[in-house]
């Protein structure tokens, strides 16, 4: 008897350790588009804040670079032209029930930051959303690496 419930505590101990925990976003994600890696760390208050670390030479203009690339569409003008690598793109979230809320996306293509969530799904990924008002489009992010590779 003592073998069965050691062996039934252990199924349990590993199922609950096979489920991800919704607000464990931290780690560098690959874009659904497959173009960026994003970094998710502590800002230093106990939320995520995601950087840009990583682009995608070949989806980039013709004649730049993942060094030479900038911000050029910010709605600030003040920070058109910061590099689109180190850029913070996630920031400002608050730890909520079942994900993290409140904070925004910054979308470098368009220069327009939306209202954003984000958590971790059970099969490790991680779920973006975007949202204008009550209206989101989500995006899915897998774990990658991080791979840095030197401008040519």
């Amino acid at each position: 008897m003592k073998r069965f419930t050691g062996l039934a505590l252990g199924g349990v101990v590993l199922t609950g350790a096979a489920m991800a925990d919704p607000h464990d976003v931290y780690g560098v994600w690959l874009t659904e588009a497959t173009t960026a890696k994003v970094e998710i760390s502590d800002c230093g208050d106990g939320t995520p804040c995601g950087d840009v670390v990583w682009l995608d030479p070949d989806a980039l203009e013709p004649g730049l670079t993942p060094a030479t690339a900038v911000d050029r569409n910010n709605s600030d003008p003040d920070l058109r032209g910061q590099p689109v690598i180190g850029l913070t793109m996630l920031a400002d979230f608050e730890k909520k029930r079942r994900d993290w809320r409140g904070g925004t996306i910054y979308d470098p293509e368009s220069g327009k930051t939306y209202g954003s969530r984000i958590k971790r799904l059970e099969n490790g990924d991680l779920q973006v959303k975007g949202c204008i008002g009550p209206i989101c489009q989500t995006q899915v992010w897998t774990p990658a690496d991080l791979i840095v590779e030197t401008a040519g």
